[in-house]
């Protein structure tokens, strides 16, 4: 059976990567890893769906059970992609979609280096900073906070396989399924069984 692949979405808070993530589930035959975290629930998140809220404690005790692929402390919270059902589903060929902080998908990439990391970006600083506001969860200084982060982040993103601008939700969803379509088209990925459908033509 041919391996799942696995897609990590990661940028600045409030670049709509979550948004494009729920998109991509809806649309596609793709798994998306739910999160392990100690942030409290935002708005209409639900435990197990959106994340798994956890205490300090039950996080730690993952840590310490070799249970996660990734995980990364984010504004004084901690964030972590258990580990047992992402390697499960990609052995069973399902893909699989992260939404991940950028300390994680570098972890990601050590773990699993077959890993396609796409960098979601917003179209503006100023763009950015009217998201964060009307999401109504940061105060002003954890807003300039962020938009310094963001600034910091882009820095890094030469270690990724490709970005997306989300100015344009509809736009941005469509680039990220035209990624997962050409790394499925991979011709080192398929040439010998290419070869072989050919030959027991002849």
């Amino acid at each position: 059976m041919e391996q799942g692949k696995l897609f990590v979405l990661s940028g600045p808070s409030g670049a709509g990567k979550g948004t494009i993530c729920k998109e991509i589930v809806r649309r596609e035959n793709i798994g998306l890893s739910v999160s392990m975290t100690t942030r409290a629930p935002r708005g209409e998140e639900e435990h197990g769906k959106s994340y798994y809220f956890v205490s300090e404690e039950e996080f730690q005790q993952t840590i310490d059970e070799n249970g996660f692929l990734e995980y990364a402390k984010i504004y004084g919270h901690s964030y972590g992609t258990p580990k047992k059902p992402v390697l499960e589903q990609l052995a069973q060929g399902k893909d699989i979609i992260l939404e991940i902080e950028m300390q994680g998908a570098f972890q990601v990439r050590n773990v699993y280096p077959k890993g396609i990391l796409i960098f979601i970006l917003p179209p503006s600083l100023a763009e950015l900073r009217k998201r964060l506001i009307a999401r109504g969860t940061e105060d002003e200084e954890e807003i300039l906070i962020r938009q310094q982060a963001t600034l910091n982040e882009i820095a890094l993103i030469h270690d990724y396989d490709y970005y997306v601008i989300n100015g344009d939700l509809e736009d941005a969803v469509n680039i990220v399924r035209s990624i997962i379509m050409a790394e499925h088209s991979k011709v080192d990925q398929h040439v010998d069984r290419l070869i072989r459908k050919y030959e027991e033509e002849l």
